[in-house]
C-alpha cells in the first residue's frame, strides 16, 4: 500500500499542470459537468460556421465553473457572434450590490454598462435592467468579438451598493489557446467559437446538452470587494452591440420564449424561475474532494480514492470516468479544507 501511495503521488505531482484550469474556451474535465443547461431556442442566430474565431450566431448553451486557486473560472459553451454582440456576465456574491443597475457605475466600455442602467434622464419611468430578487449583482464582467482582424475584448466595473467603484477596459486577444489572454489584474479569456451543436434558432424549447466550447472566462476573488469565502451566484446574457438588446440566451434559461429586448424594461424576476446559477464554495458535502462528506479532506478520503483506483464513482473528483492522478492531485492540494 505504501509503494502504491508513493508512485500515485509521484504521478499525480508529474501531471499536476493537467488539472490546471487553461483558458482557452473548452470545457475541459477538471470542470467536471456543467452546472446549468440551456432550455430555450436561441433569436441571435445559430451559429454554422464551425471555426474557432468567427461565428455567425449566439447561443449559450451550458455553463460550467470551478472555484480554484484564488479564482472563478466560468465557461459559457455556445457561441459568441462576432459581430461585436455583448456577453454579459454578472456576479453576486456579498451582501449589498445592485438589485437594479444604478445610472452611476463605471463609465467603462463606452458607457455600454451604463446603457442597461436607470437613466436620469427620464426619471417618470421605472427603468433600468433589475435581477431576480434575491440577486444584487457585486460585480460585472463583459467580452465582445468581431473586427478584421478578428479580435476579443474585455471590461470589468464593480457593482457597489451605491455606485462608484472601479471599473476599466482589462484588454484584448484572438481565439483559441494561442489567442487566449492573461491580464496582470488576474482576470482572462479563452474563447472558442466552433460550436455547431446546442440549441437552434428559434423561441420554443430547446436543449444545449453536449457543448464543451465557447467563451471562458478567468476572475480574481480579489475583484469582488468584501469577498471572503461562500457559494457566489451567477448570471449571463446575451446583448446586443450597444448593450442595447437583451437576447433570449439567458443562464439560467427562460424557459422558452423571445427576446427580452430593451434592458432597461426588464425585470428578471418577472419571469418564473431564476435567471442566474450558483457556483458551490460552501464546503462540506459539496466539497467534490470530501468523498465522505465529513467537512474535512482527509486519510479517509484518500483511502477511498486509492480503494477504487481506475475505476469510476466514488473519488473521480473531476467526473473524467476513471479515478486517476489527477483525482489524487486535487484531493491532495485540497487536504484540510476544500478545493
Amino acid at each position: 500500500m505504501r509503494n502504491k501511495l508513493m508512485y500515485v503521488a509521484a504521478l499525480a505531482v508529474a501531471t499536476a499542470a493537467q488539472a490546471q484550469v487553461v483558458l482557452d474556451g473548452v470545457a475541459d474535465k477538471t470542470y467536471g459537468a456543467a452546472i446549468i443547461i440551456q432550455n430555450t431556442q436561441t433569436q441571435f442566430g445559430d451559429s454554422t460556421l464551425g471555426v474557432v474565431d468567427f461565428a455567425n450566431g449566439s447561443e449559450l448553451d451550458a455553463g460550467f465553473a470551478k472555484i480554484d486557486g484564488g479564482y472563478l473560472y466560468l465557461m459559457l459553451a455556445g457561441n459568441l457572434e462576432s459581430n461585436f454582440n455583448k456577453l454579459e456576465i454578472f456576479i453576486d456574491a456579498v451582501d449589498g450590490g445592485q438589485n437594479k443597475l444604478l445610472p452611476n457605475n463605471p463609465t467603462v466600455d463606452f458607457e455600454g454598462l451604463l446603457r442597461m442602467a436607470d437613466d436620469v434622464n427620464t426619471p417618470k419611468v421605472v427603468e433600468g435592467l433589475t435581477f431576480d430578487a434575491d440577486f444584487s449583482a457585486d460585480l460585472w464582467v463583459g467580452t465582445t468579438c468581431g473586427g478584421n482582424p478578428f479580435a476579443v475584448y474585455m471590461n470589468y466595473a464593480e457593482l457597489l451598493t451605491e455606485g462608484g467603484g472601479n471599473g476599466n477596459y482589462l484588454g484584448s486577444g484572438g481565439a483559441g489557446a494561442g489567442g487566449a489572454a492573461s491580464f496582470k489584474s488576474g482576470f482572462g479569456f479563452g474563447l472558442d467559437n466552433s460550436n455547431i451543436l446546442g440549441v437552434v434558432g428559434g423561441t420554443k424549447l430547446g436543449d444545449g446538452t453536449g457543448c464543451t466550447t465557447g467563451v471562458e472566462v478567468r476572475i480574481p476573488l480579489t475583484a469582488i470587494a468584501g469577498y471572503t469565502a461562500g457559494d457566489i451566484k451567477v448570471c449571463a446574457f446575451i446583448n446586443g452591440g450597444g448593450h442595447d438588446f437583451l437576447s433570449n440566451q439567458v443562464l439560467a434559461p427562460l424557459g422558452g420564449g423571445a427576446n427580452l429586448g430593451e434592458p432597461r424594461l426588464v425585470n428578471f424576476e418577472n419571469i418564473p424561475g431564476a435567471q442566474y446559477f450558483v457556483v458551490s464554495n460552501s464546503g462540506g458535502s459539496s466539497c467534490p474532494a470530501d468523498l465522505d462528506a465529513s467537512g474535512t479532506v482527509d486519510a479517509a478520503d484518500l483511502s477511498g480514492l486509492l480503494g477504487n483506483w481506475g475505476a469510476s464513482g466514488i473519488g473521480d473528483i473531476d467526473q473524467s470516468g476513471a479515478v486517476d492522478a489527477a483525482d489524487l492531485s486535487a484531493l491532495l492540494g485540497s487536504w484540510g479544507a476544500c478545493i
